[in-house]
């Protein structure tokens, strides 16, 4: 027995016809008649009584009616309750300025969408300081790129980043021809880079001593925004991920993949504990995963492969 049908069957009674109930409800006469004989089927008893000038409800019927008009009405007043008792609270998400280029707004949508009354605070810092939080308690859920010492986490792995040269289209005379480029090809390229705490910088700067040379680093910056701004203006190159271009105003640009397996960024979603996590967490941790995967899955994460 569905819920629908009880439905139909409280129209018909109320309308006293099958035709006008049909119209009424949106469907052709025929299916309305088969879910009604179903009905009929199910209980083993008439409902109605077919008459020349429409139908009325048998004995069987008239009772059936009372008690399917109280299961409406409960089944009503479940929905009510449902909704006034759905998902709220607050919850704090730290992104990586990178990762928030790509992932913030489409994670703000989906929240939105799935969970209305969750009020998200977001934070965008290096992936370092969000560790920091993550520790203090200040905040609840991040992405970040690696977790050793952290066991009290919560740690899921989702996604690896793939590294690229970004560099104005006036400097690409310097390198070689091919859409792929090794260390070696740029070490002699003015680099505009985080400073050496950041764990991008760390990562670039092993690969080069494992290849017996060092980065031209001319400039350091911890800032994303300003980062891009001093390639936009043609001084210097940078080794960023994919997503450090999803922004408009660096479009114009020219990203080249390196051809190092291992300069690749790990994406892990870090989140206190599942018995420290309120419930809006434990929902934004699967919201966050469910749409980072998604972007991966639509090519709207440059470089980046789903583990």
């Amino acid at each position: 027995m569905e819920l629908r049908q009880l439905r139909y069957f409280l129209r018909v009674v109320e309308l006293g016809s099958m035709g006008k109930a049909a119209q009424d409800l949106g469907i052709v006469t025929s299916a309305l008649s088969q879910q009604i004989s179903r009905l009929e089927g199910e209980l083993s008893v008439r409902l109605l009584q077919r008459t020349s000038t429409g139908v009325v409800p048998t004995a069987a019927g008239l009772a059936f009616r009372q008690e399917a008009q109280l299961a409406l009405r409960h089944t009503d007043n479940a929905v009510l309750a449902a909704q006034a008792a759905r998902l709220s609270g607050q919850v704090t998400v730290g992104l990586a300025p990178t990762t928030g280029s790509v992932l913030a707004v489409p994670f703000l949508s989906a929240m939105k969408q799935r969970y209305p009354d969750v009020r998200v605070h977001l934070i965008e810092s290096l992936s370092g300081n969000l560790s920091q939080m993550l520790n203090r308690r200040q905040i609840d859920l991040g992405v970040v790129f690696h977790t050793a010492g952290h066991h009290s986490w919560s740690a899921q792995a989702i996604l690896d980043e793939r590294l690229f040269l970004i560099i104005h289209p006036n400097q690409r005379h310097l390198l070689p021809e091919g859409h792929s480029l090794t260390l070696g090809d740029i070490a002699h390229l003015p680099l505009v880079m985080p400073s050496a705490s950041h764990g991008l910088r760390a990562l670039l700067n092993a690969e080069f001593f494992r290849e017996g040379t060092e980065a031209s680093v001319v400039v350091e910056i911890d800032g994303l925004a300003l980062l891009m701004d001093v390639v936009c203006s043609g001084h210097a190159a940078t080794v960023q991920p994919g997503a450090a271009v999803v922004r408009n105003h660096n479009q114009r640009l020219v990203s080249l993949p390196l051809a190092h397996e291992t300069l690749k960024r790990r994406n892990l979603i870090a989140s206190l504990s599942d018995e420290e996590l309120a419930p809006a967490g434990l929902a934004a941790r699967i919201v966050l995963a469910d749409v980072m995967r998604s972007l991966v899955q639509q090519s709207r994460w440059p470089g980046a492969t789903l583990l």
